[in-house]
């Protein structure tokens, strides 16, 4: 099925430890989900947005979206992806998808998502 442009995706097995951007081990499978998918659709463009819960100042979390976003393209072009078809941004605490009252709630707030840009 085609991509649709403007379509994001939740990257759900994508991990970090507390207040770091370093790439847990674990995240392998799915980056390499991710490798799959712009291989097969070598015209795709991406972002890839970092998310973070209200835990902590506005600023680090900003920082830390944004660190996190750019270790996921580091990734992917370490592996063989042009850096042309990859951007990325931080977004900190600015857009829960989740109340951050409890810690379901800012499990759900703490994402890595792509967003497509260009098919």
């Amino acid at each position: 099925q085609p991509i649709e442009a403007d379509a994001s995706i939740v990257l759900k097995n994508i991990f970090f430890d507390v207040n770091k951007y370093d790439l847990k081990p674990s995240s392998q499978i799915g980056l390499e989900e991710v490798i799959r998918l712009l291989k097969e659709n070598p015209t795709l463009t991406i972002q890839i947005n970092g998310h973070t819960d209200n835990v902590g100042s506005a600023a680090d979390n900003l920082v830390l979206s944004e660190n996190r976003a750019k270790a996921v393209v580091n990734y992917l072009k370490s592996h063989g992806i042009d850096g042309k078809r990859l951007l990325y941004k931080g977004f900190g605490d600015t857009q829960p998808v989740s109340t951050n009252d409890t810690e379901e709630g800012r499990a759900k707030n703490r994402r890595t998502e792509l967003k497509v840009l260009k098919n």
